[in-house]
């Protein structure tokens, strides 16, 4: 396994890489808390967070698996030369473990809080039982040959699968919608952030090394960047261009009609009000 050639590159790494962590790790709790106060999760897409689970399970097998593993590290290391990096960090198990456990937070609020009519589409459903089905049979296909590095890359290639789809729902609510009420603009700025570190870390690992391995061998890694950078911006149009107006008018018009008083507090009597209120019968 190679070392660093840079210590200067080798702390810009690992700060990158924390960063990374603390930027999506923290991206996770503004929607939490979002729902926790509205007591709502009318807004949120439920098939963004069906989905965004089984792409951090998925993650979180890859990168667990090729860090603490042996005997995937050897296969990696057979495949892609022994004068490589392991490219994976301790921050991109931490993110994983992390954020697999804050979207089973959210969806037990999604659970237990006031949804409107919003349900899981048969579209999510639908992908959930087919990933599900693609991981098995390729699990029975690798058991023979013990081939377990080709096994988790399955994983990292569906994990980014999850990720060009799982925006989609979201992006697609808030235009039919004409508004982002509901959707934590604060996740998402973090995530962004998450992203372009993200990046920024595999780039820095490469310069050191003056290879490119590290980025096609581990191609999840950088989709998940960059895929997370261009929808991340195109949510933030949503927010900030698109419909910044919408913002909270639904919520606004509702809580006006539960302010208004059952009773008039008019002094003029009330029969008076109803008489007048009766148009007077033509002659």
């Amino acid at each position: 396994m190679a070392s660093w050639n840079s210590v200067p590159l080798e702390v810009t790494y690992q700060v990158f890489g924390w960063l990374t962590f603390i930027s999506w790790g923290i991206s996770c709790y503004p929607q939490v808390i979002l729902n926790f106060r509205r007591k709502s999760v009318v807004g949120l897409n439920f098939d963004y967070e069906i989905l965004n689970t089984i792409k951090h399970w998925s993650y979180l097998i890859y990168n667990a698996s090729l860090f603490f593993s042996p005997v995937i590290q050897k296969q990696y290391f057979d495949k892609y030369g022994y004068q490589q990096m392991i490219p994976v960090a301790a921050n991109d198990v931490a993110f994983s473990t992390h954020s697999v456990v804050m979207n089973l937070v959210v969806l037990f609020q999604l659970a237990i809080y006031e949804r409107g009519n919003q349900k899981f589409t048969k579209y999510a459903i639908s992908i959930v039982a087919i990933v599900c089905i693609i991981y098995s049979i390729c699990f029975f296909i690798a058991l023979p040959s013990h081939s377990w590095l080709w096994l988790i890359s399955i994983f990292n290639s569906i994990q980014v699968c999850m990720t060009i789809i799982k925006y989609f729902p979201q992006a697609f609510m808030n235009f039919l919608r004409k508004s982002t009420d509901g959707f934590s603009i604060g996740g998402v700025l973090l995530d962004f952030s998450g992203g372009v570190f993200n990046y920024s870390q595999m780039a820095v690992q490469s310069i050191d090394q003056g290879s490119w391995v590290n980025f096609y061998g581990n191609m999840g890694k950088v989709l998940i960047s960059l895929v997370t950078i261009v929808y991340d911006s195109i949510l933030m149009l949503q927010h900030y261009v698109l419909y910044p107006e919408k913002k909270g008018v639904t919520c606004s018009k509702n809580y006006k009609e539960i302010k208004q008083p059952l009773i008039s507090e008019s002094p003029i009597p009330i029969d008076q009000q109803i008489k007048d209120s009766v148009p007077a019968q033509e002659v």
